[in-house]
C-alpha cells in the first residue's frame, strides 16, 4: 500500500474510532430538529445528507455548507446556500460532472468564503483540487488542480490569497483570489496538513499537522516554516483575535492545545471530550469552541483559565464548527433528520 493510501486510511479510521477523552455533563439541552426550546442556546434543523463543513458570509448574511455522499464515484454533492436565521436551504448548487459514464461530480468538502470578491472556495478532496464559485448565483467559476487530497481552505482577504492544505503530499498551496491562479506552494516532507487558519494581520498561515502532532506556521516572507509541537492528532486549528495564540483540536487525545505562538509552546491542554474534530474562536468573548465528534457535543472553553465552562449537546457526530457574530454553527453527520438528513445547529454565544 502506498504512503498516501496509508495516510488516507489512517485519517478515515481515526475520524470514526477515536481515543476516549473526558466528557463533561451537558449544561444545556439541544432542541429537536426545527424547534427552539425557550431558554436553550441551541437551535437545530435538518439540512441534507453528507454534510461536511460550513462558512459564514457576513457580506451576504449566508451560511455556505458542503455535502458529499458516499465513496467514489461520488454522484451526490452540493454547495448549499443556507439562511442563518431560518436554517433552511435557499439554494443548492451541484458541482461539475467529471465522468459522464458514472455520473461522478467534483464533490465538495472543505469550504471558505471570500467576501472581498464575493466568491466561495471549496476543496474537492476526491479530485485533488479546489474550486471557486460565485456567491451571487452559485456559478462554478474555476477548478484549480494539483492539490493532493485537498482537505481545508482558508481565505486571507487582505492579501487576496486562498490557502489550501494538501494532506496527500504535505503541501500548503496559495492561490490568487483575483486571478484564480496558483501563486505559491510549500511542501513539508513527511507532513499531513489538515486544518488551516490565517493571521489577518501578518498573513501567516498555520496548519495542523495530523501525523506530525504539530502546527506548521508559514509567514509570507520566511524561507522555511516554523513548527510547534502540540497534542496527539491535531486536525483543526484556530487563532485568537490578535493572532498570538493558536488552538488545536487534537482528535486522538480528545483535547484542545492552547499555544503561545511567539514562544512556540503549549501553555495549556484542555480535555474537551472524545474525538475533538473541529475548533473555532469567538472574537467577541475570546472563548474557544470545540466540536467533539465521538462525544456528540460542543465544548465551550475559557482559554485563560484553561477550563471547559459549558458543554452543549449537538447530537451524534458533529463534524465542523463555524463562528459568526454572536453565534456559532455546527454541522453534523448524524442522519437524525426525518428523511435521514444531517443537521445544522445554531448556538447563541454570550459575551
Amino acid at each position: 500500500m502506498s504512503t498516501l493510501a496509508c495516510r488516507i486510511r489512517r485519517t478515515a479510521a481515526v475520524a470514526v474510532a477515536l481515543a476516549a477523552g473526558s466528557v463533561l455533563a451537558p449544561t444545556a439541552t439541544a432542541a429537536p430538529a426545527g424547534h427552539h426550546h425557550s431558554g436553550s442556546p441551541v437551535t437545530s434543523a435538518p439540512l441534507a445528507a453528507g454534510l461536511y463543513q460550513s462558512s459564514y458570509s457576513a457580506r451576504n448574511h449566508v451560511l455556505w455548507a458542503t455535502t458529499a455522499v458516499g465513496r467514489p464515484p461520488v454522484t451526490e454533492s452540493a454547495l448549499l446556500k443556507v439562511d442563518p436565521e431560518s436554517l433552511k436551504v435557499k439554494a443548492a448548487y451541484q458541482p461539475p460532472v467529471t465522468d459522464e459514464q458514472t455520473g461522478a461530480v467534483e464533490a465538495v468538502y472543505g469550504v471558505a468564503v471570500d467576501d472581498e470578491h464575493n466568491t466561495v472556495w471549496t476543496t474537492n478532496t476526491r479530485d485533488n483540487s479546489v474550486a471557486v464559485y460565485s456567491q451571487r448565483g452559485g456559478a462554478h467559476l474555476k477548478t484549480l488542480k494539483n492539490v493532493a487530497h485537498a482537505r481545508e481552505i482558508v481565505v486571507d482577504e487582505r492579501r487576496d490569497t486562498a490557502w489550501a492544505s494538501g494532506f496527500g503530499d504535505g503541501s500548503l498551496v496559495a492561490f490568487d483570489t483575483r486571478t484564480l491562479k496558483e501563486k505559491k506552494r510549500v511542501t513539508v516532507e513527511g507532513s499531513s496538513p489538515t486544518g488551516l487558519a490565517v493571521d489577518a494581520r501578518t498573513g501567516t498561515v498555520h496548519a495542523a499537522d495530523l501525523e506530525g502532532d504539530r502546527i506548521i506556521s508559514l509567514s509570507p516572507h520566511a524561507k522555511q516554516p516554523k513548527f510547534v509541537p502540540v497534542g496527539d492528532g491535531p486536525i483543526s486549528v484556530a487563532l485568537s483575535r490578535d493572532g498570538r495564540t493558536a488552538y488545536t483540536a487534537n482528535q486522538t487525545a480528545g483535547t484542545v492545545s492552547v499555544v503561545n505562538l511567539r514562544k512556540g509552546e503549549v501553555t495549556r491542554t484542555v480535555p474537551t471530550g472524545a474525538g475533538t474534530l473541529s475548533v473555532a474562536t469567538d472574537p467577541r468573548s475570546g472563548r474557544v469552541l470545540a466540536a467533539n465528534r465521538t462525544a456528540g457535543d460542543l465544548a465551550v472553553i475559557d482559554p485563560r483559565r484553561g477550563t471547559v465552562v459549558e458543554t452543549l449537546p449537538t447530537g451524534p457526530n458533529p463534524n465542523h464548527v463555524e463562528t459568526a457574530p454572536g453565534r456559532a454553527f455546527v454541522v453534523d453527520k448524524s442522519k437524525a433528520g426525518p428523511a435521514g438528513e444531517d443537521q445544522v445547529h445554531r448556538i447563541r454565544l454570550g459575551r
